[in-house]
């Protein structure tokens, strides 16, 4: 993968990545949206066709397109009408049902979860082997507070297809949490579980770091003394650990070949800034070249200019 560069890039949120293709997509896709005649859903169900197909059996580099497709088309009404237009077609119902998820999570809830379940169990009959529609129902789990046993029963459906799928560990590490119902011993041991086990060059490897930044998060939420010395948490043992493994490797060329390694990246940048580990933080910049991510940058102010003041304090070493 080749993310490393020594060249300073303008600083831009980039939902792509390093996905060249999916970036000409998202481009295209904009063109044809745009001009609003009625074969736009023809057009785009054409576009987003072609680069699905691609690549057959890379689950991880589906997972990503369609979740970065699910997001950017969310506020359209392409996917509905594909998936009405062509029933039977496995992009079309899987596409609809994350755009359904994506909707949901920043609207505070499902338009119609029996629908979304629907769509999904339809998509996964036409298309068994694909974990996507099972990630896909696992976020509408998290959504609609399923009950454990009905979210593992869906969790052991993913891995069974991709057995590191990184969308679906962070989806039952959010699930799993305190503030969507969970404990934070519940959290404690799924990484556990998954560090005893995981290779250390998973798609999934950045579930431990965003565990530790998303604990960190919750005690700057709470306001008063505990956001005054949050920043101790990142002095704490697991938080070190986690820390010191992803900064000792992730960064090494060839290290991390997964489609959403930058945004790994970001989220390693971040906690070695909340850290105050300027040094080790300069050369995670370098590599990310520029790419910006929402989260976790967003939490404080525009991730933009939160992600570029943080890049000019590493690269000081101050």
């Amino acid at each position: 993968m080749a993310f490393l560069s020594s060249r300073r890039k303008k600083v831009r949120l980039a939902p792509e990545l390093d996905d060249q293709d999916l970036s000409k997509l998202l481009k295209a896709l904009l063109a044809t949206t745009r001009t609003g005649t009625i074969a736009t859903t023809d057009l785009c169900a054409a576009q987003i066709s072609r680069l699905l197909d691609q690549s057959p059996g890379d689950w991880d580099r589906r997972s990503h397109r369609i979740c970065v497709l699910a997001d950017y088309l969310s506020a359209t009404s392409v996917t509905r009408s594909w998936a009405t237009r062509e029933p039977r077609n496995a992009n079309a119902l899987i596409l609809h049902a994350w755009t359904q998820v994506e909707r949901g999570r920043s609207g505070g809830g499902l338009e119609d979860p029996d629908a979304t379940v629907e769509t999904c169990l339809r998509a996964a009959e036409l298309v068994p082997e694909d974990p996507t529609p099972w990630v896909a129902l696992l976020n509408v789990a998290r959504l609609e507070r399923w009950a454990q046993p009905q979210a593992f029963g869906v969790w052991n459906e993913v891995l069974a297809r991709d057995r590191w799928n990184r969308e679906a560990y962070l989806s039952m590490l959010g699930y799993l949490t305190p503030e969507e119902g969970g404990s934070r011993i519940q959290v404690m041991e799924f990484v556990d579980a998954l560090s005893a086990r995981m290779p250390a060059n998973a798609p999934c490897a950045g579930t431990e770091l965003t565990a530790q930044v998303l604990q960190y998060h919750a005690l700057l939420d709470r306001g008063g003394f505990e956001a005054l010395v949050a920043r101790n948490h990142w002095s704490q043992a697991m938080a070190v650990k986690a820390l010191d493994r992803a900064a000792g490797t992730w960064v090494q060329p060839g290290f991390l070949r997964h489609a959403r390694a930058l945004a790994d990246l970001n989220i390693l940048a971040y906690a070695l800034m909340a850290a105050d580990r300027r040094r080790e933080a300069h050369p995670v910049f370098e590599a990310l070249g520029g790419s910006v991510t929402p989260w976790p940058w967003h939490v404080v102010g525009d991730p933009v200019a939160e992600f570029d003041q943080a890049q000019r304090r590493a690269a000081a070493g101050r």
